[in-house]
């Protein structure tokens, strides 16, 4: 299946000169959705991960149902003042502007392998944040994976060396 097909480009969105790419309609088709799921699955069954962290908001999305698939405890890293325990935080700048991450200070263990999920990898600065906060708490990036990716941004070089793997490249 051309998973591709199913992601649109939307221009000047969230500011002019930004082509957001939408996997609404990947979302929207439950074959398609299905199919990104089931090769994440693929990838990632019998590979030592621990735990999977998904990245507010659309890298809940896909993090989530893998966790479900593969059996395997979830870890959302929210915007502050979204989670109700204590957390540990790391800012960083995207595409269009600055951020922060957070997520709880008992999200892993020590050792902990955590696949990191998101939507869409561009400049590299979300996903290379939650990379921090996995370490800070002593935990191994197993590897970072995304649905999309926009490799013309290079988001692969702020991955501080991490394995990096996408289904879609732009």
């Amino acid at each position: 299946m051309d998973l591709a097909a199913y992601i649109r480009d939307i221009p000047d969105f969230p500011k002019p000169g930004i082509l957001f790419k939408d996997i609404t309609p990947l979302l929207a088709a439950p074959e398609a959705f299905a199919e990104t799921i089931r090769l994440f699955a693929e990838r990632y069954r019998g590979r030592g991960i621990d735990r999977i962290m998904g990245v507010e908001s659309r890298g809940f999305i896909f993090g989530a149902a893998l966790a479900l698939e593969l059996g395997l405890p979830f870890i959302p890293a929210r915007k502050p003042g979204k989670l109700p325990y204590k957390t540990i935080s790391e800012s960083y700048s995207l595409e269009y502007g600055e951020a922060t991450l957070e997520i709880h200070e008992d999200a892993l263990e020590q050792g902990d392998k955590v696949l990191l999920m998101d939507d869409l990898l561009a400049t590299g600065g979300t996903l290379a944040a939650c990379r921090k906060l996995i370490e800070r708490l002593g935990g191994e990036v197993a590897e970072i994976a995304t649905v999309v990716e926009l490799a013309f941004l290079n988001g692969r070089e702020r991955l501080g060396g991490a394995p990096y793997f996408s289904l879609v490249r732009f």
